[in-house]
């Protein structure tokens, strides 16, 4: 790849200078905080670096994967797990929620459940003759709602709302959610059996498609002598609370998310991720391309790329490297390997110079 373009005239904070992936201790959340007694804070690369070192030791072997998470959680997105049950993604995120001092819930999607058991409802208190609310799971920083496609449109729509304004209606009024709101949301793509599959519309919402897959061999094996003297077993690796405490504040995440925003992005690589958008929506084989909302997605993710890599602008190297799981999530439904298009089409535009 050629050199860098160089960052456009912005007033976008440079990131705090940091340390390379692995160098940095654990630490706790008072740690991560502000300035104590004059002595400067850990920078928001060491913070980072401490999170993807809890992350890497939940979910054992999937480096790769634990990057393209953390990509999502700063682009301030929702992330879809199209994956086998059993790989470990409960595990990895209840490592998130413990990890940024989150609260965390869990929803089991079925048939009949409502939008209510998401939402919450107004209950009468006869002793006060009044109604009390009583706040649903989806009242909370990270919400995993497994097997999402097995609940009815109506139930997905309550919680697509949660998703998209970050708030949900209850009895005609709307009710504001946590702003660090994540939802990772799992689905089984071998058994269709009495599924609702997500629209087109729907899947739009999701930031991200990522698929966590088999370990390799050595990693199982490693994940079998964890579990020895567990008190409970754990698929993907190492226990959540097994964890000494958060390694940063949802404060300190949400000044990040908002400096990720200013990560600058040159002209030339703005028309870049729109000219391959352009490429998908003239495909004879596609339906229906990227629609702008995908492209925003795209751009965002690609500032998260580059705030994890130190950098305060984007290089093509980061629109690349997010490009699979933001558009294979688009083109699932009118492509059977949405992946070696993505590969593909990152061949139809020149990269700029």
């Amino acid at each position: 790849m050629d050199a860098p373009l160089p960052p456009e005239e912005t007033t976008s904070p440079t990131l705090s200078a940091g340390v390379g992936t692995g160098s940095s201790p654990l630490a706790t959340a008072q740690e991560y905080s502000a300035v104590a007694d004059g002595a400067q804070a850990l920078t928001d690369l060491e913070v980072l670096d401490g999170l993807r070192q809890r992350l890497n030791a939940a979910l054992v072997g999937k480096e790769n994967v634990v990057e393209l998470v953390l990509t999502c959680l700063l682009a301030r997105g929702h992330l879809l797990f199209d994956d086998l049950p059993g790989l470990g993604k409960t595990t990895l995120a209840k490592a998130i929620a413990a990890a940024i001092g989150a609260k965390f819930s869990r929803v089991q999607c079925t048939p009949d459940l409502l939008p209510a058991d998401i939402t919450g409802f107004n209950l009468f208190d006869p002793k006060d003759r009044e109604f009390r609310f009583r706040p649903g799971p989806v009242f909370a920083d990270i919400l995993l709602t497994d097997e999402i496609n097995r609940t009815t449109p109506r139930t997905q729509s309550a919680l697509f709302e949660a998703m998209a304004e970050r708030q949900v209606t209850i009895d005609s009024q709307s009710v504001a959610l946590s702003p660090s709101f994540f939802v990772i949301a799992t689905q089984n793509p071998v058994e269709s059996h009495g599924a609702y599959p997500l629209p087109e519309a729907q899947l739009d919402r999701f930031t991200m498609r990522l698929s966590i897959g088999y370990p390799e061999r050595a990693f199982e094996i490693e994940m079998l002598a964890r579990n020895i003297l567990a008190a409970e077993p754990q698929s993907g690796g190492a226990s959540a609370s097994s964890a000494s405490g958060p390694v940063m504040t949802l404060d300190r995440l949400s000044e990040m998310q908002h400096r990720v925003s200013g990560v600058a992005v040159h002209e030339k690589l703005r028309g870049y991720v729109i000219d391959l958008c352009r490429e998908t929506r003239r495909h004879h084989d596609l339906p229906m391309g990227i629609s702008p909302r995908g492209a925003i997605t795209w751009m965002r993710c690609a500032q998260a790329s580059a705030f994890l890599g130190g950098r305060s602008f984007v290089v093509p190297d980061d629109i690349q490297a997010v490009a699979g799981a933001v558009l294979s999530l688009r083109l699932s439904p009118f492509s059977d390997k949405p992946e070696d298009f993505v590969a593909k089409l990152m061949t139809m535009v020149q990269v700029p110079l």
